[in-house]
């Protein structure tokens, strides 16, 4: 049944790793050959006052041979004579099942980062060994994960086991680059999960140059997938940038024009309103002409004002409703009425009058053609 509790680590390297692996299968091996450079493995397998000797390299596994412990240097030279494929092999010794021990253990999260220093101080309760008696090493474990645990497996072989074996190997000219277990093997054509007994007093000083290089090429290669991808949106963004910079500086100058027109716009709307006050009604001196030319040498006027369009003339006729028609039928005037009662001079014997009259537009333009 499944634990549900369990806690699912999505880790990206490790998927990336496999997603890499399984499309490798697809790809022949004499192409594999060429574009990768993983290196042969040689495994050494211990058995009483012998070595066995396997090849291991690009999916092949084959039988090297079997050497004596007490044999010469040169035996092993021989080998490497005859076979160049073993001239940069790594070298791996795998201990059998009675040479060592594997354990799974649980321990909390938080020992994780320094997972090597709890359990040497552990070592004694957790095994039958002290940190001093044996060689380990630890890899995560393949099971389930428990939420606020890590399982991993400890691995570990005795001193004095490893010290030996290494010893004889040396003396046959062999330098193990990695020791590990039967029960748990290393994966020799693959980096991931790899672990080693061997302590560091006989680890060998790899050369960091083609380490160098790889990172640098690797970076390279990055750095180049980045440029393609970022340097024509980098590019857009700057033409973008320096058009929007142009249509900022245009708008600007717009507005002014703008600006501008809305002033000229107010100073033509208040001419043409100066315009339209001044032609909406006549001249006032079209206006005493046009009335100078309707009245009579009969009629006198003593009293005239003007104001808001209208007229409003006092004074004495021998008719004064005879007035009324003569001030209608022209184009200069309209509505004229009496404002007061008509009443008769007693010396003169002339009608006394008080006319308004509305002035008209048309009667001022006719006067401004004439």
């Amino acid at each position: 049944m499944w634990n549900l509790n369990s806690t699912v680590d999505l880790d990206f390297t490790t998927f990336l790793h496999w997603w890499l692996r399984e499309l490798g299968h697809w790809v022949p091996e004499k192409i594999k050959r060429l574009v990768t450079d993983k290196p042969n493995h040689v495994l050494i397998t211990p058995e009483p006052g012998q070595f066995r000797l396997s090849f291991v390299g690009h999916g092949e596994t084959s039988e090297l041979a079997t050497l004596d412990r007490n044999a010469s240097t040169a035996s092993y030279q021989q080998l490497v004579a005859q076979d160049d494929r073993l001239v940069k092999a790594v070298v791996t010794l795998r201990l059998p099942a009675a040479m060592g021990l594997a354990k799974e253990l649980s321990f909390p999260v938080a020992a994780k980062e320094n997972l090597q220093q709890v359990i040497a101080y552990e070592l004694d309760r957790l095994t039958p060994f002290k940190a001093e008696q044996v060689y380990f090493a630890v890899r995560p474990s393949d099971g389930l994960q428990e939420p606020g645990q890590i399982k991993v497996l400890l691995v570990m072989a005795p001193r004095d086991v490893v010290d030996g074996l290494y010893e004889d190997a040396k003396a046959l000219g062999i330098l193990p680059t990695y020791v590990d277990y039967l029960g748990v093997p290393n994966n020799l054509q693959s980096s991931r999960g790899r672990y080693t007994l061997l302590p560091e007093k006989y680890r060998q000083k790899t050369a960091r140059t083609p380490f160098v290089i790889h990172t640098g090429l690797a970076v390279l290669l990055a750095l180049l997938f980045v440029g393609l991808w970022v340097l024509p949106v980098w590019f857009q963004y700057q033409t973008v940038a320096a058009l929007s910079e142009q249509v900022k500086a245009i708008e600007k100058e717009a507005n002014k024009i703008k600006l501008m027109q809305g002033k000229v716009d107010e100073a033509i709307d208040e001419t043409q309103k100066l315009l339209d006050e001044k032609t909406a009604l006549p001249m006032v001196v079209a206006m005493l002409d046009g009335l100078s030319t309707l009245m009579k040498d009969d009629t006198f006027l003593n009293y005239l004002q003007f104001s808001d369009g209208n007229l409003q003339i006092q004074g004495e006729s021998p008719s004064a409703s005879a007035l009324i028609g003569v001030l209608e039928e022209s184009d200069l005037f309209k509505n004229a009425r009496f404002v007061s009662p008509v009443t008769q001079d007693n010396i003169s014997k002339l009608e006394r009058f008080q006319i308004t009259v509305e002035l008209t537009k048309k009667g001022g333009d006719n006067e401004k053609t004439q």
